[in-house]
């Protein structure tokens, strides 16, 4: 017996170093079952696989090198594709795709149109694939990205006028010959050629699409809803023309008019469906259509407008008002307030000026703007936006694979039920040939897949632009479903919950009013400050950056400090004006034998359990004040924790700070559990402890230090800053930079769940309860029959309705939302 033939995959590795690297990978792939032999050549970086397509795939081959600790190189492509109608359409294009070597990957959204794929452009090109979809009879209408979006819309208006001429004729020709035969009105000659004459080219007409896709199904050995009307309304009309001409059955057997408006009705359904398709990806048109097509570029001192291609980095922009910034950049000259609605969801437009970042996409209001750009094409953040928000469409949420295989064994059950029926009312309770038939026809037509297939895409496809249009990007499907489980969220503090840069908030001088007096040399809070600024402003530390900050905030001008010295983890000395002047905490102090007198620690102490750090200044060996600084609270940050709070979610604050600076700061804002003293690397640790109690942990940092906590944890929320993507870091990025919006993004993962679940839940009911209807199981006890046109109309409204409820979903607002929306009506 001969052996089975095996497939060639080439896999393209980054990240070898060595001879080692190669025979580590080697051995992880010959672990795998099905590899006859793997060879890494350490020179291409690629390593060549002969193995069994039948026992694994592409995709299993290059887990087994990532799980070796190397990264695989993979090119992805997101192909348009036009003639899907049914769930069954989805699973032949993601089969021929996944059957091409190469891929390993291939997942195509119904609602969205499109195909995602990740493939190897060695083995495989975009041609193969544009050949493999064509010739299972569907369209290949390019790459994304290929062709304007005014062509693209060119195509589905084509399509949908198509539709609706064939609709119109459908019902112009159906609905009067049904009134004949209702209302019995007398033909010009014999009833069934006169029928017949009148619908014949009109059935052709209409239910030609309908027919050529269940030949195209039929020829590539796939069963698809094509299929299934084909056979109803085929079985109609052909039982008609036999009737017509007495060959078998008689002219009782008048389907004429039902097999025209079935096919009418069919084609309706897939009107209305293909119209609610084009309005789920609205959001990522929105975001497309914000892209400015020119710029407005400064050169030797002259303006030169050039297209948005030509814009280089370092490139200085004009910007007037009511014109979009075209790119990413820093201001230079000018200042003016700039709507960034549209790409953080924040209403307020924020203040411009020299030094401050803006975004490509966003709306200058009302002052002229210079920039430079420091990122053009696809690095600006809407570029990235874009990008994320549409690979985020094509993915699947676990809860999809219900659906998935539901519908492999639909239309082989539908098939089978609709024989059985038949035979049953035909040959074993003996009811006329003319009613079962009937019930064969109903039960054809009125089964529906279609909306077990849109459920979960459409859905997601809608929450997840909604997102994006919040400020709050979902980068795949599964995280939605793993966000509804949540059950602890965890928030690093600093940059999260706060502001991330300590600012003064108090500044104490002993001047001798009080009960101490320090030689008798009273200072004011603005000397104290003086003294501090004048010698902080030569350090990097945070603490002393907020101190000169403050300073120039009080317009004070600084002394000369010299013989600058700093004394680790304790603090700075430096002389000024030929006084010796100390900064730093007590430990600074001790070491210079000087005292911290009880009402100095009992200052001290007041600032700390405030949350508070509180730095000691002194001159010439005598402690003249203390200066605070904290990390200020976000101004969400409260509302935020009790809206999780009222959700049902344990809230806890992770932090490197003391505990009784992390305390004071969690009582301020409604945290009851407190993880302090936590090195940046023992964050992940702490999530894997609260995992272990089989709770579900979401963890919201600012993807910097973060990242181990972020990836640990089974949702990580990356809070971004409007310019920082922070792509690689969660599962969710929020734009807005407020921790509101992780509540927000919960709410909305918990939304867009429920309604793929209430979708599924009508897919199956209307399948479950209309097919027995159709199968005539209410006739017996009601006399209640499903005509075939009546499961026509059902068929067509039933995947219409599913995506109505995805569209809800566009005008939906988190109740985290609408509280910061109300606050800002109320501040304005």
């Amino acid at each position: 017996m001969a052996e089975k033939p095996k497939k060639k995959a080439d896999i393209k590795i980054s990240g070898m170093g060595c001879a080692s690297c190669a025979i580590k990978i080697e051995k992880s792939l010959d672990n795998l079952e099905g590899v006859q032999e793997a060879q890494v050549n350490l020179a291409t970086e690629k390593a060549t696989v002969k193995y069994d397509p039948e026992k694994l795939g592409a995709g299993q081959l290059e887990k087994a090198v990532e799980d070796a600790g190397y990264v695989v190189l993979k090119d992805k492509a997101v192909l348009k594709i036009g003639g899907m109608t049914c769930a069954m359409c989805v699973k032949a294009i993601e089969d021929v795709l996944g059957k091409l070597d190469g891929i390993s990957e291939a997942t195509v959204n119904l609602g969205a149109e499109k195909a995602y794929v990740t493939y190897n452009s060695d083995q495989v090109s975009i041609e193969d694939m544009k050949n493999a979809i064509e010739d299972l009879g569907y369209q290949f209408l390019g790459l994304e990205g290929e062709k304007s979006q005014e062509l693209e819309e060119e195509i589905r208006q084509k399509d949908l006028r198509s539709k609706k001429y064939r609709i119109i004729v459908g019902f112009g020709v159906s609905l009067p010959l049904m009134a004949m035969m209702l209302l019995r009105i007398p033909a010009p000659f014999y009833m069934p050629y006169f029928m017949l004459l009148v619908s014949i080219i009109p059935f052709i007409y209409v239910s030609y699409p309908i027919f050529s896709a269940a030949f195209r199904a039929l020829q590539n050995r796939t069963l698809d809803m094509d299929v299934m009307y084909s056979l109803g309304i085929g079985v109609a009309f052909v039982s008609s023309l036999l009737g017509t001409f007495n060959i078998i059955l008689t002219s009782e057997f008048m389907f004429y008019e039902t097999a025209l408006m079935l096919a009418a009705f069919l084609t309706l359904g897939r009107y209305l469906e293909a119209r609610a398709k084009g309005r789920t990806s609205t959001a990522i048109k929105k975001l497309i259509g914000l892209q400015p097509q020119n710029a407005i570029v400064i050169q030797d001192g002259e303006e030169r407008e050039v297209p948005i291609q030509d814009v280089q980095l370092g490139d200085l922009i004009l910007v007037k008002p009511g014109e979009k910034i075209p790119a990413d950049g820093s201001v230079f000259d000018g200042e003016s307030y700039v709507d960034e609605s549209m790409i953080t969801g924040e209403p307020v437009p924020a203040f411009k000026d020299k030094g401050k970042e803006v975004v490509g996409g966003t709306l200058n209001k009302n002052g002229v703007l210079k920039f430079k750009t420091t990122r053009v094409g696809k690095d600006t953040v809407l570029s990235q936006i874009i990008r994320l928000v549409d690979q985020a469409q094509g993915s699947k949420p676990p809860v999809q694979r219900i659906a998935d295989k539901a519908v492999t064994y639909f239309i082989p059950t539908v098939l089978t039920v609709a024989i059985v029926s038949f035979v049953v009312w035909y040959f074993l309770l003996g009811s006329t040939l003319l009613f079962g038939l009937t019930v064969l026809i109903s039960i054809l037509v009125v089964a529906c897949p279609c909306a077990l297939g849109l459920a979960t895409p459409t859905a997601v496809t809608v929450g997840i632009g909604r997102g994006a249009e919040l400020g709050i990007l979902i980068k795949e499907g599964e995280s939605l479903e793993v966000s509804e489980q949540i059950k602890s969220v965890l928030f690093d503090k600093t940059g999260t919950l706060t502001q991330g840069s300590p600012e003064v908030t108090d500044v104490v001088s002993f001047n001798g009013d009080g009960d101490i007096e320090y030689g008798g040399n009273g200072v004011t809070q603005k000397e104290v400050l003086l003294w501090a600024a004048s010698v902080e402003r030569n350090s990097q530390h945070p603490i002393a950056e907020a101190i000169f900050i403050k300073s120039r905030q009080e317009s004070m001008e600084l002394k000369e400090a010299t013989k600058f010295d700093t004394i680790g983890g304790k603090g700075v000395t430096a002389q000024v004006e030929g006084h010796e002047i100390l900064i730093g905490n007590r430990a600074l102090f001790v070491d210079k034998d000087i005292v911290v007198d009880v009402k100095v620690e009992e200052s001290l102490s007041n600032l700390e359990s405030e949350g508070k750090t509180a730095i000691i200044v002194g001159q010439n060996h005598k402690i003249k004040g203390i200066i605070a600084v904290a990390d200020t609270i976000k101004k969400t940050t409260e509302a935020a924790v009790r809206e999780l709070n009222n959700m049902g979610l344990e809230t806890v604050m992770i932090t490197g700070d003391n505990s009784k600076t992390a305390q004071a700061v969690a009582q301020q804002i409604g945290i009851t559990k407190v993880l302090s003293e936590v090195l940046p690397y023992e964050k992940a640790q702490e999530v894997s402890k609260i995992q272990s109690e089989g709770k579900k942990v979401a963890f919201i940092g600012d993807g910097i230090n973060d990242a181990p906590a972020l990836a640990q944890a089974d949702v990580g929320i990356a809070i971004g800053s409007g310019t920082d993507v922070a792509i690689e870091s969660g599962e969710i990025v929020l734009l807005n930079n407020e921790p509101i919006d992780a509540a927000a993004s919960i709410q909305l993962s918990r939304k867009v769940m429920g309604r793929i679940k209430l979708n599924i839940f009508w897919a199956f009911a209307y399948n479950i309860i209309l097919i027995p209807v159709a199968a005539g199981l209410l006739y017996p006890s009601f006399g209640i029959t499903f005509r075939p046109e009546y499961a026509g109309l059902a068929m067509a409204l039933s995947s219409v309705t599913v995506v109505s409820l995805s569209l809800l979903l566009k005008g939906y607002v988190p109740d985290a939302k609408k509280l910061t929306m109300t606050s800002k009506s109320t501040d304005d």
